[in-house]
């Protein structure tokens, strides 16, 4: 048994009906050209047949809210579905099955996973990247694909986690047949297994090391009391009152859009800033429009929550992730100036958990956003809070991945809303694009489809003042 971390234990905490903590993915899948029809089929029905156990992290299962024991009873029928989606097989009935599945809590009586396997479908409204149009123009080019959706609790993995299970657990051979379901391809190789199990610690070990963050985490507090004045700087208190911010249901809206990658890294070397500042400037481009829109937009700028991961080796379980304050600079009507303070933002917070160990990260973002997280747990005040979004980042495979021959031709993530924090944006890159996954509460926020082509046109802008289109 393995203690439920304090951080493990908060997902917990503040779960609810209407705030289930698991994330997600959304992986399309190519099917080999010269397949046979019932290759899903096939694929279903040798995982329906497996008596292999789930490896970890799927074989844990929650106890009294104070440890994780392995499981040895796995129940395929609570963990596993297949679906087929009736036609006219869109785009639009794939999201809204995966919104609905995604909305409902997972079963604490079980490891705390699912995975749904999902076939007729058609993705054309999701690829809204102009050069992927392109290529997809002659329908009989398109490649029949399936969907896999898989949700696991936040307690057992953050995101760049999750990407490097599915990395260890897929394929990158196109002849390579793997007789395993997806809860146990990490056995093809025991040293994935190795590299994902946690890490044993002794009590006093871990005594030693938060004594350890005193200093320096006060340190850091101090320091940034004279940041104050900095280009960038954000304060948690700073955080506009916005339609964002209201209380959620259990209702989702999952929207998936995606980009050539190689159009983020041409503006981002242009303009001299990361692929993850152009990223976070096409996400406050497009919120600015959709917030004039509803005639809703702050005269402060929106405050996004960005994670940050404290990953130094290649472990993939639990969380290791920090957050930093970002001003989107959703003010100005200049994407120029946007992207400049966004990347000043980001600067600060990098170059700050850049000075500390990870534990010291941890202990003073605890310090500096205690508020935050009392409001959280609380749900006291969701109408206030340090911050009006999060946006992620999650890097992908750079290379492409396989299942049985079947290409990973997308992946979107899924992720959590929190009450107060009505909408979620991931990007995840993939070999050479960058795929937007947009969570958000449909109940609280209207028209969210409008966020893709805002999307678009924000991109376009940037090439525009960049000379690039």
């Amino acid at each position: 048994m393995r203690v439920v971390s304090l951080i493990e234990q908060l997902f917990f905490l503040i779960e609810r009906h209407k705030q289930p903590m698991h994330v997600g993915g959304l992986f399309l899948f190519d099917i080999p050209k010269h397949a046979e029809p019932d290759f899903v089929s096939n694929l279903v029905r040798q995982m329906r047949k497996t008596d292999i156990p789930p490896t970890f992290p799927f074989n844990q299962v929650l106890h009294n809210l104070t440890f994780w024991k392995t499981s040895n009873n796995f129940d395929i029928h609570y963990h596993f579905h297949h679906t087929v989606l009736p036609k006219s097989h869109s785009a639009t009935a794939l999201l809204t099955y995966v919104s609905d599945v995604h909305a409902n809590m997972l079963d604490k009586d079980y490891p705390l996973w699912e995975c749904h396997i999902i076939e007729g479908i058609d993705m054309d409204g999701i690829d809204t990247d102009t050069y992927i149009d392109e290529i997809n123009t002659n329908a009989d080019s398109k490649p029949k694909r399936f969907a896999l959706y898989f949700k696991i609790h936040h307690a057992l993995v953050d995101g760049v986690a999750a990407m490097r299970i599915v990395e260890k657990s897929l394929s990158t051979s196109a002849s390579e047949i793997m007789m395993l379901p997806p809860w146990a391809l990490l056995r093809r190789d025991k040293k994935n297994i190795e590299q994902i199990a946690p890490i044993k610690r002794t009590f006093g070990g871990i005594i030693k090391e938060q004594i350890g963050t005193i200093k320096p985490v006060f340190g850091e507090l101090k320091n940034g009391l004279k940041e104050r004045d900095e280009p960038g700087f954000v304060s948690t208190l700073q955080a506009p009152k916005s339609i964002l911010n209201q209380p959620i249901s259990n209702n989702r809206t999952i929207i998936a859009s995606t980009y050539n990658l190689s159009r983020l890294k041409k503006i981002a070397e242009s303009l001299q800033c990361s692929v993850n500042d152009v990223g976070l400037a096409m996400c406050s481009g497009a919120l600015r429009g959709y917030l004039l829109k509803l005639k809703q937009l702050p005269e402060d700028p929106l405050i996004a929550f960005v994670p940050v991961s404290l990953r130094k080796d290649d472990s993939a379980w639990g969380n290791q992730t920090s957050l930093v304050l970002c001003n989107l600079a959703t003010d100005t009507t200049d994407p120029i100036k946007r992207i400049q303070t966004i990347h000043d933002s980001m600067r600060i917070g990098k170059d700050k958990f850049g000075r500390m160990e990870q534990a010291q990260v941890i202990n003073y973002s605890a310090i500096s956003y205690a508020w935050e997280g009392v409001n959280v747990l609380t749900n006291a005040y969701p109408k206030k809070q340090a911050f009006n979004i999060i946006i992620s980042n999650v890097p992908g495979p750079k290379q492409p991945l396989y299942w049985n021959g079947a290409k990973l031709s997308a992946l979107y993530p899924v992720s959590v809303l929190f009450n107060g924090q009505a909408l979620n944006i991931t990007m995840s890159s993939y070999i050479d694009n960058m795929h937007f996954g947009i969570v958000g509460c449909k109940k609280t926020l209207p028209n969210l489809e409008h966020l893709t082509v805002l999307l678009t046109e924000e991109l376009k802008k940037l090439e525009g003042i960049c000379c690039l289109s």
